[in-house]
């Protein structure tokens, strides 16, 4: 019963949240289920397990989602970021639409934006070249998924998001871990879903498809600001400065002053330093600041909360007898101990339609027996850290996903007309490219 529980709490939790039901109460009713089920106390598992669960990874992360999404507001609201994203439209032309997408996406996911953020500073930016490319509108949402929700947020050794900095935690590594297993990751992801989004497009041209105006965009216009040409390079110093000092200043600390510094503790200062290189480089919008830095203060509490609330449910999973069951299942699984790992990040971020959540859940609950049959075997924790990182950006982005709901939303797009692109970059490529780089890697070890 106790595993029946389990299973009924993640269904039960996947659809109310496909159904667009807040998680913030929906998660600590499936967790209801699971302990009713499991013959656990409920005032115990929600007081207790679930709320611990989700006071802890608050305790954790808050520093980085806060000061995450007071970064990417200020980008947003002082137009760096357009005026980046701009810059590099006009360097590849309309001609070459998709990349022209992609790559914006990419470089700002890379410099520490959150991809929420990303969506709607690139979607003004992508009408714009859809529009010159006359190319239909309902592709968009595929090449800003493709840019914004994997590679950069997974893959690519260094990153700032959240998906890199967890594993940290459980592994004793690095935003750098598996610098070689990051790269052949970044080809193996982006290579496939770049020719599938050049195939959709030469589709559409064949069949005479052209662009359809969304009749609810209004593009934003700073032209009554005076920015000045420059202006892209606002957006661009404080991506390079948050990648640094996450990657480069930590190494500068030990070798100067022999203090380690951990991965919680540098994420922190480097959004921090990005914060005030942006201000720094806008204060001619000294008026946008502030309203920049509390919009983003009040945004960062519904990302964490969501997330958090997946934790909470996920630990209550973890008390119940049933999950012994499915620990095992997955710990003498077929194949390397990085295959088990992938699957079992791939299925709880599906199940959770959160990849830091769903990532969370699993590392929290197996991420220490991995670690002890890695070291038992002479494995590096550092392919384990990219194998969970990759993994958590795979079946994520299932139709109930928060970030593929405010895509849709904000480009005036429904499931039908645009979610088979996102869902064959960045669920299905993701899925069999973590699947398959974990049995090889398994079987390498390098």
């Amino acid at each position: 019963m106790s595993l029946l529980g389990i299973v009924l709490g993640l269904v039960l939790l996947m659809l109310l949240a496909y159904k667009g039901y807040s998680i913030i109460w929906v998660a600590p009713v499936c967790a209801v289920v699971v302990a009713i089920l499991g013959g656990y106390s409920i005032l115990g598992a929600y007081v207790g397990d679930y709320m611990k669960g989700m006071a802890d990874y608050v305790f954790q992360w808050f520093p980085a989602f806060f000061l995450g999404a007071v970064y990417g507001k200020v980008m947003d609201m002082t137009g760096s970021a357009r005026s980046l994203a701009d810059a590099l439209v006009k360097l590849i032309g309309s001609r070459f639409a998709v990349l022209a997408v992609v790559i914006p996406c990419l470089l700002m996911t890379y410099g520490g934006i959150s991809l929420f953020v990303v969506v709607f500073v690139i979607y003004p930016m992508g009408y714009a070249v859809y529009r010159a490319a006359d190319l239909p509108r309902t592709l968009l949402p595929g090449a800003i998924a493709t840019g914004a929700f994997g590679i950069t947020m997974t893959a690519v050794p260094g990153t700032p998001q959240i998906q890199n900095m967890i594993p940290t935690q459980y592994y004793g590594t690095t935003a750098m871990a598996a610098p070689l297993l990051s790269v052949v990751a970044c080809i193996v992801m982006f290579v496939p879903a770049y020719i599938y989004l050049e195939w959709r497009v030469a589709q559409c041209r064949k069949k005479g498809l052209h662009f359809v105006p969304d009749p609810k965009h209004k593009e934003t216009d700073f032209s009554d600001r005076n920015l000045p040409s420059w202006h892209w390079i606002t957006g661009l110093v404080p991506l390079v400065v948050v990648v640094l000092m996450l990657n480069a200043f930590p190494k500068v600390v030990l070798n100067v002053t022999g203090v380690e510094l951990a991965s919680n503790y540098a994420i922190v200062i480097a959004l921090i330093c990005g914060i005030l290189v942006a201000c720094l480089l806008n204060l001619n919008q000294a008026k946008v600041l502030l309203p920049a830095i509390n919009d983003g203060a009040n945004g960062s509490m519904g990302a964490i909360m969501n997330t958090a609330c997946a934790v909470g449910f996920g630990s209550v999973v973890k008390a119940v007898p049933g999950f012994a069951v499915l620990t095992n299942l997955a710990l003498n699984m077929p194949g390397s101990i990085l295959f088990s790992e992938a699957v079992a990040v791939n299925v709880l971020a599906g199940a959770t339609g959160s990849a830091s959540g769903g990532m969370s859940i699993a590392l929290e609950a197996l991420g220490p027996k991995y670690l002890e049959m890695a070291n038992a075997i002479g494995m590096s924790p550092e392919l384990l850290h990219r194998i969970a990182s990759i993994s958590s950006g795979g079946l994520d982005t299932l139709p109930h996903n928060g970030a593929v709901l405010t895509l849709l939303a904000v480009s005036n797009c429904t499931h039908k007309e645009s979610y088979i692109d996102i869902c064959i970059t960045t669920c299905i490529i993701p899925l069999v490219g973590s699947l398959l780089l974990a049995l090889v890697w398994g079987f390498i070890g390098i």
